[in-house]
This record gives structure tokens, sequence and C-alpha cells, in this order.
């Protein structure tokens, strides 16, 4: 699939971007990525995102140095989700925390 067949949301121009640990496999973070933050991405090597509450592009890392070096982009089967496998430099939430998924809302437990 090539870059021109990712689905951007119509209204905001963004996709949801998944971003997962290279070596652990854990989920890290979710993001958005408009055009030209997937075109930096590729370009660079480095993810960089769409920030909804600052309303511009960034660098994950470039004030905390916590980076992600992307080795793979899939999209999923309708195009308008994709998955960033990083290797994670430092932590990956803003909190200090490996992965922004440390609150459990819910475990089933088998007796």
């Amino acid at each position: 699939m090539s870059e021109s067949e990712i689905k951007f949301d119509a209204e905001t121009g963004l996709v949801t971007a998944v971003v997962q640990d290279y070596g652990t496999r854990d989920v890290l973070m979710v993001a958005y990525m408009n055009r030209e933050a997937l075109k930096r991405t590729i370009s660079t090597g480095y993810a960089h995102y769409w920030s909804r509450s600052r309303r511009k592009l960034w660098m994950k890392g470039e004030t905390s140095g916590n980076t992600q070096r992307v080795r793979e982009i899939m999209v999923d089967c309708d195009g308008d989700a994709l998955l960033l496998v990083v290797e994670q430099k430092g932590v990956a939430c803003h909190t200090g925390n490996r992965t922004c998924f440390f609150r459990r809302v819910y475990s089933a437990t088998h007796v």
C-alpha cells in the first residue's frame, strides 16, 4: 500500500497512529498524524505527530529527548489507522511512565 492510499479524516486531516515498541511489542502510545507528520517521519526516520491540543506539528522527544526511531510503518486493512513500530529512547509517556497505558480499567480473573 502506498502513502496515497492512507485515509486521512476528511474533517481533521488526521489519521490515528498506534505506537508499538520494536523490542517488547508493548503498545506505547496513541497519537495522530497529518500528511506532513507522516512525510517528516518517513524522511527523517523519527516519529513526528500532530498535536491536537497545541495545533502544531512536533517530533516525539524534541524537548524531552525521548525520541522514537521508526523501524516500520504499517497501515490497517481499511487504510484509516497506522502502526508505528519504534525503538523508544527513554519513556514514551509525558507522565514519565514507560508507556501511556499504565492505568487498568478492567482485568478478568479466572477461578
